[in-house]
């Protein structure tokens, strides 16, 4: 099966786990059925505001939804009922080195639900700690390579933190770090993964400033054998309207970014609202659908390829 994805691909991300249950609804630990079903019915309401999308006119082939098994009830399968791509996260949630949800059993999970994504978030600095780095790619492997001979696409969304001495090097400035270290950072991470013979479909990467940098990750992205269809998408970040803005300007007129995965940006405030009893339910709905169609139009009104 040939690496990579061609379509066109704007993914709403909602399989916050550990984060979520904390942030969005102060709850700490393991929840009980009751909390259980209040950030299921959360996830379910940002569900509907992908589907008031739909009917808005957002292309069904090219959205998706990104939402995680334990808070995600039915949601695959209304994804899948309304001709909408499905990514499932297989690592384990809040943690700094990258681990299977499911352990061993990583595998019957993912058939289970049979995602067109299987996706992993990683957090893998090259300068960072070896050993951890040298641990992640194991398992990385053993995924990548299971995903591929079973025909599966894999979604690695990479995260650059910076190292104590990164980010001294820039005065404890992080927006100098994400402009001056972060890019390259970025580039060799996806060669140090590629090096170690871990293959990706899809990179979900962090923004950066200058169109330039996109070109040099896309490039890494697609650089070697077999590669030439890997393709990027831009991730959120959980950034303000602007900076994802600025974010999707740079990177759709680059050849090999084909979309987005963007969450908290599109739907933390209106759910926020909605628990608060500030929204109603259609209207918190409204609200993520009209954001999640805006960075459309950001991303579309770059595109040249």
């Amino acid at each position: 099966m040939a690496l990579g994805y061609d379509g066109k691909l704007y993914i709403l991300a909602f399989d916050h786990r550990g984060s979520f249950q904390k942030k969005m609804f102060g709850i700490e630990g393991d929840p009980t059925p009751e909390e259980t079903e209040r950030i299921d019915d959360a996830k379910r309401l940002i569900f509907e505001g992908m589907l008031a999308a739909v009917r808005e006119g957002a292309e069904a082939g090219a959205t998706g939804v990104l939402v995680d098994e334990q808070f995600g009830s039915n949601i695959p399968e209304q994804a899948r009922e309304h001709g909408l791509k499905l990514a499932m996260p297989v690592e384990k949630s809040g943690q700094e080195e990258f681990d299977f949800e499911y352990g061993d059993d990583f595998a019957a999970h993912i058939e289970k639900f049979n995602p067109d994504f299987s996706k992993v978030l990683v957090r893998y600095n090259p300068d960072g700690d070896a050993a951890m780095n040298d641990a992640q790619l194991v398992r990385l492997k053993r995924l990548a390579d299971w995903l591929h001979s079973t025909g599966r696409k894999f979604l690695f969304e990479l995260l650059v933190p910076a190292t104590d001495e990164q980010l001294s090097s820039v005065g404890g400035d992080t927006d100098r770090y994400d402009a001056e270290l972060r890019p390259e950072l970025m580039r060799r991470a996806i060669e140090g993964t590629q090096n170690a013979g871990v293959e990706v479909d899809v990179w979900k990467i962090e923004g950066v400033d200058e169109q330039a940098d996109a070109a040099m990750l896309a490039e890494q992205a697609r650089s070697g054998p077999g590669r030439e269809g890997v393709t990027c998408v831009l991730l959120g970040r959980g950034a303000s309207t602007e900076k994802v803005e600025q974010w999707l300007q740079q990177a759709a007129p680059v050849e090999g970014f084909i979309g987005f995965a963007i969450g908290r940006s599109i739907w933390w405030d209106a759910l926020k609202s909605y628990l608060g009893k500030d929204l109603d339910r259609a209207a918190a709905a409204e609200e993520i659908a009209k954001n999640y169609l805006h960075f459309i139009k950001v991303y579309e009104r770059q595109t040249v390829h």
